[in-house]
C-alpha cells in the first residue's frame, strides 16, 4: 500500500488523489516530497548528529532541531555527548535501537512534511521507551494526514480509519470501535493481544 502511496509501483484502477490531484498527474519527486518517513529499519549515516535530524530540510534552525529533539526525549542524552548535537555518529557513538528511532522522529519533525507514514515505529524498542516513542508520534501526526503501519493495535485505536489486511487483502475496515463490534478478524487479534498484555 505504501509503495502505491508513494508511487513506487503504479496503480491499476482507480486513482490516488492528494488534495484533489491525481498522484498520476504529479512527478513521483513532488510526490514523494510530500512525505515524511518513520520506518521500523532506521537509518543514520556518518556525520554529525545535527547532519542526521536536519537529512535533507534547509534552512533549519537551532532552535527547531533542539524543539525536536526534546519532543521525543532525545536532547538531554544529546547534550550529555562531548561535542553536543555536533558529535560525529561514528562506530564509537552506538546509539540504541530506541534512540536511533527517536532520531528518526525527530528527523520527520523538522522535515515537517504534510503527510506521514509511520511502519511498525515502536516495534524494535522496550516499553518504557515505546512510551516516550509513542508521545512523541502523537505529536508528530498532529495536522497531518498519518498513514501508520502496525502490528500493535494499541498504536493505532485512535485512528480515523483502520484498514485491516491479510495476504495483501483489505478484510475489514472501520474505527477501532466499529471493528470490535464486528467480532472479526481485528477483534480477534485485539482481544488476543490484550490478554497477552494484561
Amino acid at each position: 500500500m505504501v509503495n502505491l502511496l508513494m508511487r513506487f509501483h503504479e496503480i491499476q484502477g482507480g486513482e490516488i488523489r492528494i488534495d484533489g490531484v491525481s498522484t498520476k498527474e504529479l512527478t513521483r519527486e513532488a510526490v514523494h516530497s510530500g512525505f515524511c518517513m518513520v520506518l521500523q529499519d532506521t537509518w543514520i549515516f556518518e556525520g554529525t548528529l545535527r547532519e542526521n535530524l536536519v537529512y535533507c530540510t534547509e534552512n533549519v534552525s537551532d532552535e527547531k532541531i533542539q524543539q525536536a529533539c526534546k519532543a521525543v526525549g532525545l536532547d538531554h542524552f544529546i547534550r550529555t555527548l562531548p561535542d553536543g548535537y555536533d558529535t560525529v555518529l561514528s562506530d564509537q557513538l552506538n546509539l540504541s535501537q530506541g534512540q536511533k528511532q527517536q532520531l528518526t522522529i525527530a528527523r520527520a519533525m523538522i522535515a515537517d512534511k504534510p503527510m506521514l507514514i509511520l511502519d511498525e515505529a515502536t516495534s524494535s524498542v522496550d516499553t518504557r521507551t515505546e512510551q516516550k516513542i509513542q508521545t512523541a508520534m502523537d505529536q508528530l501526526m498532529q495536522n497531518r494526514t498519518s498513514f501508520v503501519i502496525a502490528h500493535r493495535l494499541s498504536t493505532i485505536k485512535n485512528a480515523d480509519l483502520i484498514l485491516v489486511m491479510k495476504n495483501g487483502d483489505i478484510i475489514e475496515s472501520g474505527t477501532h470501535e466499529e471493528l470490535l463490534s464486528q467480532s472479526g478478524f481485528y477483534a480477534e487479534l485485539y482481544n488476543s493481544q490484550f490478554e497477552q498484555a494484561s
